[in-house]
C-alpha cells in the first residue's frame, strides 16, 4: 500500500473500508487482535456511561463466551463485503442500544444511543488495534494507519452517526483520545470485574465443559496474566489516576506477550482464523459437525489428563471436580431453585432478578434466530409481560426485584399465562415458514452451538404443543436440557 501522506474517507476509497481487502479483516484473524480487544473492552468499561451500562444489562460475567461469541459475529457483519448484511446488522445494533439506558450508582444518567459514547466504543477499538501493532514491535505506516482510521469511521457511519462524532483526521483523534483518557475515564466497577474477577472466576467454554480440574488449572496460570499484560498496556495517566498497581516485570511481560503472539502468524494459513478457533470451542462432541468425532476423542483424552493432573496436584476438592468421567454418564440431575436461579434467570449475574435479565434472554434469542422488526418487539414484549407477572407474584418486599430467597420460597415452578405467551411467541418466530411446525433447519437456528451451530441432528418435526411443554418444562421444572442449557444457562 502506497503512502499518500492524506487521510482517506469514505468517499474517496469505498472500495477498502469493508471486505477482505480492509486492514480491519488482517487484523480480525490476527492472534495480537485477542489481547486487543481485551484492553479495548477495559476503555470502554472505564467509560462512566459504558460501565454502568455493562453493570446494569450485560451478561459479560455470567456468560462471556456467549458475548465474545456475539461480538464477533457482529463485527463479522459490520466489516464484511455485504452491504445488505451490514445495514441489517447496524438496524439490530440500534434497536439494540436503544433499549440500554437508566442511572448509575451516583444517578448519572447513562444511553447507549448517545453519539458520544458509540464514538468512544469506536475509537477503542481503533487505537487498541495500533497499540497491539506497536507494542509488539511491527508499527502501523502512516499511510495504513489512516486507512484503518477510515474504515472505523465508516463503521461508526454505517450505525447513522455522525462523521463529526469522531475526528476527521489522526492528528485531531489523537488530542481526542488523550483528552478523553485524562479526563472522563474513571475506575469503575465494571472495569474491576473485568481486570480482577472475570479472568479468575471465568466459566470452561463449551469445548472444556465438563472438564473443571483440567479448565480451572489454565485459568489459574493464564487469569492473573491476562490481567497484569492488560493493566501494564492501558495508558499510563490512566493507570496512575485509576490507581492501578505497578506489577514489577509487568511491562516485560506484556511486550513479550504480544510478541509472542504475534509470532503466531508464521503457522500455517487457517490455523489461526478466528472464526475456526472459535468454532471449536463451541462446538458440542454430540454435533453433527464433522469435527464432532475429533472433539469426542480430545474430550476423552482431556478426562483422562484431568484425572491424572488430580492424583499428581495438591488442588483441593472442588464442587464437581469428583470423577468427571463418571459423572458424565449419570443422567443429569434437577436443579434446585437456587441453582436454577443462578444459572438461568440471573443472567446478568448481579444476584437478583428484574428487568435486564428477562431483557438478556430476549436478546440472546432474538440474536439467535437473526430477528427483525416486528418479531423482535413481539418477543421483548412477551418477556415484559413475564416480568410484569414474576413482578407482582415473587416480589414481597416490594424493591422491584426478585431476590434468590424469593424465588425460592415461592412455588418454584411458575408457567403462568406470560411464561405461556413467551413460549408461543418465541415458537413462531422460529417457524420461519409458518406451517405451525419446527423442521430440522429451523430447530439447528435456533439451537445452534457455534458460529454454525449445529446441534445433534433430528429429522423430526416440532409440534407447538410439543415446543411450548418443552420450553414450560425447561422454564419451570428446572431440568437441564440438551437444547436449552447451551441456549439459556451456559456461558
Amino acid at each position: 500500500m502506497t503512502d499518500t501522506g492524506s487521510n482517506p474517507t469514505p468517499e474517496t476509497q469505498p472500495g477498502h473500508l469493508f471486505g477482505p481487502d480492509s486492514q480491519f479483516h488482517r487484523f480480525f484473524n490476527d492472534p495480537r487482535w485477542a489481547l486487543a480487544m481485551v484492553r479495548a473492552t477495559v476503555l470502554e468499561a472505564a467509560h462512566p456511561q459504558i460501565g454502568a451500562a455493562l453493570i446494569d444489562n450485560s451478561t459479560f460475567v455470567m456468560h462471556p463466551w456467549r458475548r465474545l461469541r456475539n461480538t464477533l459475529v457482529s463485527l463479522q457483519r459490520m466489516f464484511g463485503a455485504d452491504d445488505d448484511v451490514r445495514q441489517r446488522e447496524a438496524a439490530r445494533l440500534n434497536r439494540l442500544h436503544t433499549r440500554l439506558n437508566g442511572t448509575d450508582a451516583q444517578n448519572r444518567p447513562y444511553d447507549a444511543m448517545d453519539p458520544q459514547v458509540r464514538a468512544w466504543v469506536v475509537a477503542t477499538l481503533f487505537e487498541s488495534s495500533v497499540t497491539m501493532c506497536r507494542l509488539s514491535g511491527q508499527p502501523l505506516k502512516q499511510s495504513a494507519m489512516e486507512q484503518l482510521y477510515a474504515e472505523f469511521q465508516a463503521f461508526l457511519a454505517a450505525l447513522g452517526d455522525q462523521a463529526g462524532h469522531l475526528p476527521p483526521t489522526l492528528k485531531e483523534f489523537w488530542q481526542y483520545y488523550d483528552h478523553t483518557v485524562e479526563t472522563e475515564l474513571e475506575n469503575t466497577e465494571a472495569l474491576r470485574i473485568i481486570l480482577y474477577k472475570l479472568f479468575d472466576h471465568l466459566p470452561a467454554p463449551p469445548l472444556l465443559s465438563g472438564l473443571p480440574t483440567v479448565w480451572a488449572a489454565g485459568r489459574t496460570l493464564a487469569g492473573p496474566v491476562i490481567g497484569t499484560v492488560t493493566v501494564a498496556s492501558l495508558p499510563e495517566p490512566f493507570r496512575r489516576r485509576a490507581g492501578l498497581p505497578e506489577i514489577p516485570g509487568a511491562q516485560t511481560l506484556m511486550h513479550g506477550a504480544y510478541m509472542a503472539a504475534g509470532l503466531a502468524r508464521f503457522l500455517p494459513e487457517g490455523w489461526i482464523e478466528t472464526e475456526a478457533l472459535t468454532d471449536l470451542l463451541y462446538l458440542s462432541p454430540d454435533s453433527d459437525d464433522p469435527r464432532a468425532a475429533t472433539i469426542a476423542a480430545l474430550h476423552s483424552r482431556m478426562k483422562r489428563a484431568g484425572a491424572l493432573f488430580r492424583l499428581v496436584t495438591p488442588f483441593p476438592a472442588q464442587p464437581g471436580f469428583a470423577e468427571e468421567a463418571e459423572e458424565a454418564e449419570k443422567p443429569a440431575p434437577r436443579r434446585s431453585a437456587e441453582e436454577f436461579f443462578d444459572a438461568v434467570l440471573d443472567q446478568t449475574g448481579d444476584g437478583h432478578l428484574d428487568w435486564p435479565d428477562l431483557a438478556a434472554m430476549a436478546r440472546e434469542l432474538s440474536t439467535r434466530l437473526d430477528l427483525d422488526e416486528p418479531e423482535e418487539t413481539r418477543l421483548y414484549n412477551a418477556y415484559a409481560e413475564w416480568w410484569k407477572e414474576l413482578q407482582s407474584a415473587l416480589d414481597t418486599d416490594g424493591d422491584g426485584r426478585i431476590s434468590k430467597q424469593e424465588y425460592a420460597a415461592a412455588v418454584p415452578s411458575l408457567a403462568g399465562p406470560a411464561l405461556i405467551r413467551v413460549a408461543e411467541v418465541l415458537f413462531e418466530a422460529t417457524d420461519k415458514n409458518g406451517d405451525q411446525r419446527i423442521d430440522a433447519t429451523e430447530h439447528r437456528t435456533l439451537f445452534r452451538t457455534a458460529f454454525h451451530r449445529t446441534p445433534a441432528a433430528t429429522d423430526e418435526s416440532y409440534s407447538r404443543s410439543a415446543f411450548v411443554q418443552d420450553f414450560l418444562s425447561f422454564m419451570s421444572g428446572r431440568r437441564h436440557s440438551t437444547a436449552y442449557d447451551p441456549l439459556l444457562a451456559e456461558a
